[in-house]
């Protein structure tokens, strides 16, 4: 196995891990026992646990990000409702790491973690943008769009553990959430205002 190889085959153990607890309690030993290695082993790949806690965790906002760039093209809705059942799906899968990376307080929670979390939203709004053709958006449909990805980091959260809404409603939920707040946007911007009244 290249060293390579090793490495992510020690990021997907802990990633296995984090999907029946609390990234925080997984131990250095769980993980060996897991991926079947040897403690030095590991020590070869990662200089504490700190770091492989952040590297599983990177790998979760890579998912996410990927996700979201590889759109196919089509109306903005559905690009839209393609984005956010990717999203949906990569945190399902990471589950326990999703939730690790966005709980406020997280014992693992570092400023590359948070730079990697906003990374994703900023994706996230760009990928909006585009798909509605804004290529000068106003300061508040900027804003708009910020807080409709913490409407979905929330119902995600909420969702991943709770599992009371089907999988099916959630992705086109959220885009509705994201129409009707355009609309009231829309009908209170004073960017817009000013162009209809010129």
């Amino acid at each position: 196995m290249t060293p390579q190889a090793r490495r992510d085959d020690l990021i997907a153990a802990a990633l296995d891990l984090f999907g029946s607890r609390a990234p925080e309690l997984v131990t250095v030993d769980d993980i060996v026992a897991h991926a079947e290695v040897s403690r030095p082993l590991f020590y070869r790949y990662f200089p504490s646990l700190r770091e492989l806690q952040v590297e599983a965790l990177r790998t979760v906002t890579d998912g996410l990000v990927d996700g979201l760039a590889h759109l196919e093209k089509g109306p903005p809705e559905d690009r839209l409702r393609t984005a956010v059942r990717g999203l949906i799906d990569v945190a399902d899968h990471y589950r326990a790491g999703y939730v690790a990376l966005l709980r406020s307080g997280s014992v693992i929670a570092t400023s590359e973690t948070d730079a990697a979390i906003d990374e994703v939203r900023n994706r996230s709004v760009e990928l909006i943008l585009d798909a509605l053709g804004l290529a000068e958006p106003s300061p508040l449909v900027l804003l708009t769009l910020r807080c409709w990805t913490a409407v979905v980091e929330g119902a995600l959260l909420s969702w991943l553990q709770e599992r009371d809404v089907p999988r099916e409603i959630l992705d086109g939920w959220l885009v509705d959430q994201l129409t009707a707040m355009l609309t009231t946007t829309a009908a209170h911007d004073p960017a817009r205002v000013s162009r209809e009244t010129a």
